[in-house]
């Protein structure tokens, strides 16, 4: 309306922004604004409401737009948010809420797994487990079952200065004890044990692989272990 008042008043549009920056201050409208305007004013324009908008609702977030990317999400799961701005025709941002606070859905990242099982081997997996849990109601069966881990080791670790601590006498000078870092050679241990504790363990050789060959060996020894 200040805008149409300072046109009919013959002011300049320099004037103009000049004079709606003085009374608005920071809340003024953006020059590019008000050139929009004075220039519609000046062009013989009495309307001082905003012209209809087409395209883009002032807000998306309907049912009917909630089920609508419900629907593309579940045809598509790897769908982009802007696949489905461009396709509903609304904000990237829009879609956004809608996914993750309406539909309290998240996108995580498929996990790598070394082979698809086929169904048979699904299946066989859950017949396993089911003996295993049908044989477990026996206690004698916890007591054969033999597991094992790995880790790996420091060669050495450096003793603490609590470890390293000495009984002196009043006069005698104070210890002292060099300050070593962990060491960088790290050897891999194999370790086997049931529920009585560890039954076998070694480590690997230096510069060894652990393939299968080298399993095997450790199986063997481990079998004469348990005899």
């Amino acid at each position: 309306m200040a805008i149409k008042f300072y046109v009919k008043a013959g002011k300049s549009a320099v004037e103009m922004i000049e004079l709606i920056n003085k009374a608005y201050g920071s809340a003024a409208m953006s020059h590019a604004n008000v050139n929009r305007w004075y220039a519609g004013f000046r062009d013989g324009r009495e309307d001082v409401k905003d012209d209809a908008r087409s395209g883009r609702p002032l807000t998306a977030r309907t049912d009917e737009y909630m089920e609508s990317v419900r629907r593309l999400l579940t045809e598509d799961r790897r769908t982009t948010l802007q696949v489905i701005a461009d396709r509903l025709n609304i904000g990237k941002e829009t879609v956004h809420r809608i996914v993750t606070e309406d539909l309290g859905k998240r996108k995580i990242c498929s996990r790598l797994v070394p082979h698809a099982l086929t169904t048979e081997q699904k299946q066989e997996r859950v017949v396993y487990c089911q003996d295993l849990l049908l044989m477990g109601q026996d206690e004698r069966f916890w007591e054969n079952i033999i597991t094992s881990d790995e880790t790996w080791c420091f060669a050495y670790d450096p003793a603490t200065k609590r470890q390293c601590a000495e009984w002196v006498g009043q006069n005698s000078p104070k210890p002292k004890k060099l300050q070593f870092q962990k060491s960088r050679l790290k050897m891999m241990l194999i370790v086997f044990f049931d529920t009585e504790g560890v039954i076998h363990r070694e480590f690997v050789p230096e510069g060894q692989k652990v393939n299968a060959e080298l399993y095997m060996g450790v199986l063997d020894r481990l079998l004469k272990r348990i005899r």
